[in-house]
């Protein structure tokens, strides 16, 4: 087959949707397809354009047998609402062309938020006669909404009409959990239609290790702490105001050390909350190199995952899957009947408490601390509910799976989904 990945991020971005992305296209790749992929010149997480691909409209490249399509972004470190619209239109118009030097796609997948991206899938899909399938990472409006980074009505209505247009005029409709699946349905979209594929993880690039011998540790000056590790986008979704309280209340035991990784204009403003606070137990680090993931998950004793009391079924961590491979126990200080929270369950790898509560988040922290049975036991769960459903292979086979389907069957835009997996797990609601 030949496949287009319509992608807003991608490689050499170190975190989100882009580390996935690729390894989904190489991984279809290395299996005999052949994989071209439309994205926007790099740019996350400083929100800069990369120094080499700068002043440039358009790069087209081939890394590990993957076509890459680059094209001009008008982007703004410190963006307002208007910066973001003129973004994702900047990618609609000068993407577009793009999709036309290139062989005829069998299928297409695009990948959600930007919504905006579409518009030009939708046209490409329409005059190539081309089924799209619509990859869904988050649920805007719904999102943006909630936590309070949409508030004009226009530009809400606007998103929400062009959400509905993207169901509608997509072939097939992939989601990352069930929660997902049952916020489309309520909005009108066939059951039959929607298809649960969690984001997945390289079980065998991440995998459980040691703290003995780590050069993440020693390099950080971590040597013999306790660390309760946070790594990955900081957004208005998680709150980490949350972690740097709870770290305050554990002060008292200094072998007990916070680690939040994340982009640099986030850290600045923690840095400034640490200081507030008097949280001088809280280590705040940039964005590492993607090669250095494994070794720093295995220097952490805890991994958290933080959201808002508000974030319930439009928002799912990609860092879930990535915690539970590492064999460390994770505390999700997340809604109680979310998405994330269903998935931690599931797994039986982390201990779920109240969000925004830093005692809540320091008792569970302390506990882990004291019974390090009982986080051993948690991150071996962990570590196996991985394997069995959040391994890179069973995410090719069932993206696979699907792309044969719908080319096998694209006059019949109405057939039924095949079951992809009938063991009852977070793929299965």
């Amino acid at each position: 087959m030949h496949i287009l990945i319509y992608s807003y991020n991608y490689h050499p971005e170190p975190i989100g949707i882009a580390p996935l992305m690729t390894e989904l296209a190489e991984g279809l790749v290395k299996r005999g397809h052949q994989v071209r992929v439309i994205t926007g010149m790099p740019n996350y997480p400083q929100r800069e354009i990369y120094d080499e691909y700068r002043g440039k409209w358009y790069v087209t490249e081939q890394i590990n047998s993957v076509i890459i399509q680059r094209s001009y972004l008008r982007i703004k470190s410190k963006p307002n609402l208007l910066d973001r619209l003129l973004l994702e239109l900047s990618f609609v118009f000068t993407s577009l062309p793009q999709a036309f030097k290139g062989r005829r796609p069998d299928v297409i997948i695009l990948t959600v938020p930007p919504l905006f991206g579409t518009l030009p899938v939708t046209i490409f899909g329409w005059l190539y006669n081309c089924p799209v399938v619509l990859n869904v990472q988050d649920i805007l409006p719904d999102a943006a909404v909630r936590i309070g980074l949409l508030k004009n009505k226009w530009m809400i209505r606007t998103l929400a009409a062009l959400e509905k247009f993207a169901y509608r005029s997509a072939h097939t409709i992939s989601v990352i959990a069930d929660g997902f699946r049952d916020n489309l349905v309520n909005k009108g979209v066939p059951v039959n239609k929607i298809v649960c594929i969690p984001n997945w993880v390289n079980v065998n690039f991440i995998c459980p290790l040691p703290k003995q011998n780590n050069s993440w540790i020693s390099s950080h000056q971590l040597d013999g702490k306790f660390v309760v590790l946070y790594s990955g986008n900081i957004a208005l979704t998680q709150g980490l105001e949350t972690v740097i309280e709870a770290a305050v209340c554990l002060r008292h035991i200094k072998e007990i050390v916070f680690v939040i990784v994340g982009e640099s204009i986030a850290l600045q403003r923690l840095q400034k909350y640490c200081l507030l606070n008097g949280a001088d137990n809280v280590l705040l680090l940039p964005l590492q190199p993607r090669e250095k993931l494994p070794e720093m998950l295995a220097a952490s004793d805890v991994g958290l995952i933080v959201q808002k009391r508000n974030v319930i079924s439009f928002n799912m961590p990609s860092k879930i899957p990535l915690l539970l491979a590492s064999g460390r126990p994770i505390v999700g200080s997340v809604p109680a009947t979310g998405t994330a929270a269903k998935a931690i369950k599931l797994s039986g790898g982390g201990i779920i408490v109240e969000p925004e509560s830093p005692d809540a988040m320091a008792a569970a922290v302390h506990d882990l601390y004291t019974n390090p049975t009982l986080g051993t036991n948690l991150g071996n769960a962990g570590r196996q509910f991985a394997e069995e459903n959040y391994s890179l292979e069973q995410a090719l086979n069932r993206y696979e799976g699907l792309f044969s389907h719908i080319v096998a069957n694209r006059k019949s835009t109405l057939g039924i989904l095949p079951k992809l997996n009938s063991k009852k797990s977070v793929v299965d609601g």
